[in-house]
């Protein structure tokens, strides 16, 4: 329970779930289809956190006559199979894959193999997709890929660098998945950006976006341990490099869309709304310190709304959280006994990292209630344990999965 759910409290919450229904994954993908219908039967392949939403925007679009079956690959607890029985659904690792993973791989290459004449593929791209479906190159086992994802996401490295070093080691990413569709076929895919600057080769590690320079950009990597810099080598030497260019990717839902709603939706409320441009990225601590002491110098008071994807260095054994806890965390130390500032982080997936939680809501009185329970919010910080604290002082944030994905969103009112 968040504590004493102020009228600030509920104002940003009301904004975030503004923001995620402008972006949801089933109307997204029926209002793509409605404007341009296929001319021919399709076969879905729905991969990535959001993957059960935009089958169901399918659907609900093309009906079942329109529809010959298809696969599904989500996050567990993302997809009801019972919802969409006509899909094969499975279900792969997030954020380190897993035999599932790779299980998903090997049924999407042979769906695809076995696809019947005159049905085009559907793809339904959306966040997640880089960990939930793989399949490696030759001389990468699972093991070695849990090992790799597990250094990336505890090294702090940018999504940029972590996505070239999977597209190295995979026959899918990085337009791999486009050898295993039928000669002559174009596929069509319908994708919700998670990435700054919604670049496709981006989103889900650019399944169908071939990347001819991905040879030469890997070249450029730095700060890569010496055994991750000969498996990238190695992996660029195995893996097929595919020809021509892919499809056109429409991207159905972004960023911009959920700020966007967040903004009207504050501004209906009678507020001044301050929309700020440059995407977060960086250290998470960082970044909410400064966000926090921006909001402390402002004299202009509102809604100011952040957008982007942080990062977190782990220690060698980190606690409970995500960067989103992480960041509010920092934030609540910065703005400690303050009165006039209140913040949400939240991952628009509805999860913060490992954990079930979307991220946190604090506000300057949350230091205060942690050290009345005898915690440090300092020690917790620097344990990446902000979890594990947030919760004790009931500021965590829970929404389940919110059939979308476009990176997270921070908002903070200002008095």
């Amino acid at each position: 329970m968040i504590p004493g759910m102020t009228d600030d409290r509920r104002l940003l919450i009301d904004c975030f779930m503004a923001a995620i229904a402008a972006v949801g994954g089933t109307p997204a993908v029926t209002r793509a289809l409605e404007a341009r219908a296929p001319r021919h039967p399709v076969e879905l392949f729905a991969i990535g956190k959001a993957a059960a939403a935009m089958a169901r925007g399918a659907c609900d679009a093309l009906g079942d006559e329109a529809i010959t079956g298809g696969l599904l690959i989500t996050k567990p607890g993302h997809a009801d199979p019972a919802d969409l029985p006509r899909l094969d659904c499975r279900y792969g690792g997030h954020p380190l894959p897993d035999v599932g993973s790779l299980d998903a791989g090997r049924a999407l290459i042979a769906r695809l193999a076995a696809l019947p004449a005159g049905v085009e593929p559907l793809f339904l791209i959306s966040g997640g997709a880089s960990s939930l479906v793989e399949v490696p190159v030759a001389g990468v086992d699972l093991d070695t890929l849990v090992r790799v994802n597990d250094w990336l996401l505890a090294s702090g490295q940018p999504i940029a660098t972590m996505n070239l070093v999977r597209k190295a080691l995979s026959r899918i990413k990085a337009g791999g998945l486009l050898a295993a569709c039928p000669a002559g076929c174009t596929p069509r895919v319908l994708a919700i950006s998670d990435v700054p600057g919604d670049d496709p080769g981006v989103i889900g590690s650019g399944l169908l976006v071939p990347e001819p320079e991905l040879a030469a950009r890997c070249t450029g990597l730095h700060g890569l341990p010496d055994w991750l810099d000969r498996l990238v080598r190695h992996g660029l030497a195995a893996r097929p490099v595919p020809t021509g260019p892919g499809p056109e990717i429409e991207l159905v839902a972004t960023a911009a869309h959920a700020r966007a709603a967040a903004l009207a939706h504050a501004r209906a409320r009678g507020l001044a709304t301050w929309a700020q441009p440059q995407p977060l990225a960086g250290d998470a601590a960082g970044a909410g310190a400064h966000l926090a002491a921006r909001l402390a110098a402002t004299t202009a008071p509102g809604l100011y709304l952040w957008s982007g994807e942080t990062t977190v260095t782990l220690p060698p054994r980190p606690g409970r959280g995500g960067r989103n806890q992480h960041l509010a965390l920092a934030a609540a130390i910065a703005l400690d006994g303050r009165t006039d500032v209140t913040l949400l982080s939240a991952g628009s997936d509805g999860n913060d990292g490992p954990t079930e939680e979307a991220g946190a809501l604090i506000d300057g009185a949350s230091c205060t209630r942690a050290r009345r329970l005898g915690l440090d919010p300092g020690q917790y910080l620097a344990a990446a344990d902000a979890g594990t604290l947030l919760a004790a002082t009931g500021e965590l944030l829970r929404t389940g999965p919110t059939g979308t994905n476009v990176m997270d969103l921070v908002m903070a009112r200002k008095h």
